[in-house]
């Protein structure tokens, strides 16, 4: 199950939520290059990665998808989505829009769901209470944003983030129906 969005839409959070209440959900832990924010951790928030290091598992067919997103290299691992399934756990992944499409596109059976925000006011405001932009950043953020919300029409579902405790349970709704059709 893909979860996208554009930035500060809520996927991390929302995920967080699923997880601490579904123990048969895992998270799929991407691959980055960019360095860590402040509260990251490696393995947990994301694998941290040379550029080198990224080329090799990206060329090597390590990666379900990758993407260049602001300068940095982001990627999905196979190895441990596909382990995952294979146990039975239900993988979520947080992608921007462009990683959610191609993974769809490579596995059309990938269920991906939006979250699109309630206005581009809250997005803003979302972003900037982060903390981690510059304003130039802030306006690049939001100028994609527009095109990523353009992009939802290509989405399994879309679940508007206005209410977090709503939309969690919105989102979960959505998974059980495709495991119970699955």
């Amino acid at each position: 199950m893909v979860l996208s969005s554009p930035s500060g839409g809520g996927k991390s959070t929302i995920i967080q939520r699923l997880l601490a209440s579904n123990p048969n959900y895992t998270y799929s832990v991407s691959v980055t290059t960019r360095p860590p924010r402040a509260d990251e951790v490696n393995g947990k928030s994301y694998w941290f990665l040379d550029q080198t290091e990224f080329m090799r598992r990206r060329d090597s067919g390590e990666l379900l998808e990758w993407e260049e997103v602001y300068g940095d290299f982001y990627g999905t691992p196979f190895q441990p989505a596909g382990e995952a399934v294979r146990a039975g756990l239900v993988v979520l992944f947080d992608l921007d829009v462009k990683g959610a499409l191609k993974l769809k596109a490579a596995r059309p059976e990938t269920i991906t769901i939006f979250l699109s925000p309630p206005s581009f006011t809250i997005l803003e405001q979302r972003l900037r209470a982060r903390g981690t932009e510059t304003e130039v950043s802030l306006l690049r953020r939001i100028s994609l944003a527009r095109w990523e919300c353009d992009q939802a029409a290509n989405f399994d579902h879309v679940a508007v983030n206005g209410d977090l405790e709503n939309t969690v349970q919105e989102v979960d709704q959505i998974i059980q129906q495709h495991l119970t059709r699955g």
